[in-house]
């Protein structure tokens, strides 16, 4: 991301989400984003992953520029190169959990690898749960159809949005092992937008974000650092977070 910023509205009533974010992420790497409400933080994601448009600077993706792109080679590339984890899993309940991880072949216009998303859900624990209905899971064994999904395509980055946000302590400490082996074993690159100082200690940096910019930056810290860091930023808006 290069002199990337994001403004909604004009004049004096002008919100600028993003004030300029310059980063570079290494392939094979585990980022964590964290900041209060309104820091910017969705709109850095949704920029970064294609799916907004920044007001200026430009988004490169390995040697691509996502920047300038038609929507539907920005779809395009969304389904091949990007995998996303959501908060609320955001699985289609009327598919078979395999049918689910190899949607994001069949959008892309490429033959279902039944195998591939086999693997997938060894990997991720669930190898004998492929013709379940998402509903017959719990939370946590959905979210893990959901790395399932976003790791089959092999993709470039992936984008975990709160992914442990609706899960109980024990399986967000799963589900966040998941992603970190996705990063070790399978040389994955994971960005993570979280609240949470716990499943930021997860990842090998963590920015922190203020005003739309990035305002500090943690390498392999523990949660106790982390939440001591949000802190020192701006008191007000992290001391409830981190108590």
């Amino acid at each position: 991301m290069r002199g990337v910023r994001r403004q909604y509205g004009r004049g004096s009533g002008a919100v600028h989400a993003l004030a300029g974010i310059d980063l570079a992420l290494p392939r094979g790497s585990f980022t964590a984003v964290m900041g209060p409400s309104g820091s910017g933080k969705s709109t850095f994601l949704q920029c970064a992953a294609g799916l907004d448009r920044p007001s200026g600077g430009t988004v490169h993706l390995g040697g691509t520029e996502i920047t300038g792109m038609s929507e539907n080679k920005l779809t395009a590339l969304r389904r091949t190169r990007l995998g996303f984890v959501f908060q609320a899993f955001n699985l289609l309940p009327s598919l078979t959990v395999e049918q689910n991880v190899v949607l994001p072949m069949r959008l892309a216009g490429h033959r279902p690898d039944r195998r591939k998303a086999a693997q997938m859900l060894t990997r991720v624990g669930l190898g004998d749960k492929g013709g379940r209905r998402p509903g017959q899971l719990s939370g946590g064994q959905q979210q893990r159809v959901a790395i399932a999904r976003a790791l089959v395509t092999e993709p470039d980055v992936i984008f975990a949005d709160e992914p442990t946000g609706a899960l109980d302590t024990t399986t967000a400490v799963e589900i966040l092992g998941l992603l970190r082996s996705a990063v070790d074993g399978m040389g994955a690159t994971v960005v993570m937008v979280t609240h949470d100082p716990a499943a930021a200690a997860y990842a090998d940096r963590v920015l922190f974000l203020a005003d739309g910019s990035i305002v500090d930056r943690l390498e392999r810290a523990s949660a106790q650092q982390i939440a001591a860091r949000m802190t020192t930023l701006t008191a007000p808006a992290y001391a409830g977070v981190a108590a």
